[in-house]
């Protein structure tokens, strides 16, 4: 880790190379009059909107939409089939294709509403513009996304295969982002906010009914994305039970990673953003691009990153720049050559997820020797993808 001296509070790096445009974004974060002891960047960090992908800030008294993230409650869920890789071998493409058959991936939704499988719906705050997406809301839980959001098959050093499923609260996490980001600027502009509009950074105060609501809403959309990720790996498990049946999952673990929490850091309540950062306390998950290892960990509760890890391997270069740097047959090619299957139905993008458009997982680790301790190392083996 080194520090970053800046007019504001200091920046602190786990990693290397981070390109100008993060630091850039981490010293408007700095800045901030409300920023408490510092800002934090974690080894995946990239360039996002407003704030660093992989960075955490504590804040006093105040919520930041767009610290939190777009998709509210990302994050990510994975357990131990307690099936041997050798007999599991010969079923993975029948499985992934019966994956990709329950989940609907992409911009697809379930045709119906999800109610009879989950009580989520049962208690949703009365709040207009979340009680507004609430019909759309309940075909979209148990549904993956597209993007870098994936399940996947993977193999632990002991020959086990596991399942890991990354998502978060679709278009329901969008929508409530953007709308109390304009409802942040509204107020930040009719109370003359000295932080600049163009550094994305609208903010509410905490215990103003908008800060409040935004809050109350945000809770939602991550107990919407947990039970997102446990209807996928329901699915999942049943698509592994038909071949195997009497399966018993074990040691499951579901992390969020892109979220604002109320705790308590070097003797000041705040409200800590982790914005693709995990909270390194407990069992954590740090999954790595499409083709590469993932890992499980002990997170170590370090003090100097608001007890906060990478949230993955992070992206090296733009979704655009990968296109073009990398062939869509060159791609697949090399997933081929590694014995990952792919099921993904239409494979014009996914040059956008190759792993050499994201940083090398095994140097994120290095970084973060003293924010996480690896327990398990895991392999692709099958990924299915929108």
């Amino acid at each position: 880790m080194y520090e970053i001296p800046t007019s504001g509070v200091p920046v602190k790096v786990w990693g290397a190379d981070l390109d100008d445009p993060t630091l850039a974004q981490a010293r408007n974060l700095a800045q901030l009059p409300f920023a408490h002891r510092h800002v934090a960047l974690m080894p995946d960090a990239h360039v996002g909107y407003g704030m660093p992908i992989g960075g955490v800030l504590a804040a006093l008294g105040q919520v930041i939409p767009h610290a939190v993230g777009l998709d509210i409650g990302c994050g990510v869920r994975a357990w131990s089939t307690g099936i041997a890789h050798r007999e599991f071998a010969s079923a993975r493409d029948g499985i992934l294709n019966d994956i990709q058959r329950s989940v609907p991936t992409g911009f697809e939704w379930h045709r119906s509403p999800q109610t009879d499988r989950t009580s989520l719906f049962d208690d949703v705050p009365g709040i207009a513009p979340l009680r507004a997406e609430v019909d759309k809301a309940v075909r979209q839980v148990g549904t993956l996304g597209g993007g870098n959001h994936f399940i996947e098959l993977q193999v632990d050093p002991d020959d086990t295969v596991w399942a890991m499923v990354h998502s978060g609260s679709r278009n329901l996490g969008k929508q409530m982002a953007e709308h109390y980001d304009a409802v942040a600027k509204a107020e930040n502009r009719a109370s003359g906010s000295p932080v600049p509009p163009e550094w994305g950074l609208a903010h509410l105060a905490a215990d103003s009914e908008a800060g409040r609501e935004y809050l109350e809403v945000m809770g939602f959309c991550l107990r919407f994305a947990r039970e997102n990720r446990r209807l996928m790996a329901g699915a999942v498990r049943r698509a592994i039970e038909r071949k195997f049946p009497g399966l018993e999952a074990t040691g499951e673990v579901d992390v969020h990673h892109n979220y604002a929490a109320a705790e308590e850091h070097f003797g000041e309540s705040v409200i800590v953003h982790r914005k693709g950062a995990v909270h390194a306390v407990g069992t954590v998950l740090v999954p790595g691009s499409m083709g590469t290892a993932s890992y499980v960990c002990r997170g170590l509760a370090n003090p100097e990153s608001f007890e906060s890890c990478s949230h993955g391997a992070g992206r090296a270069m733009g979704r655009k720049a990968a296109k073009r740097a990398f062939p869509r047959e060159k791609v697949l090619a090399d997933l081929r050559e590694r014995n990952i299957r792919l099921f993904k139905a239409k494979k014009h993008d996914v040059a956008e997820e190759a792993p050499a458009a994201y940083k090398d997982i095994e140097d994120v680790m290095r970084h973060q020797r003293d924010l996480v301790e690896p327990l398990v190392r895991l392999r692709p083996i099958g990924v299915v993808k929108g």
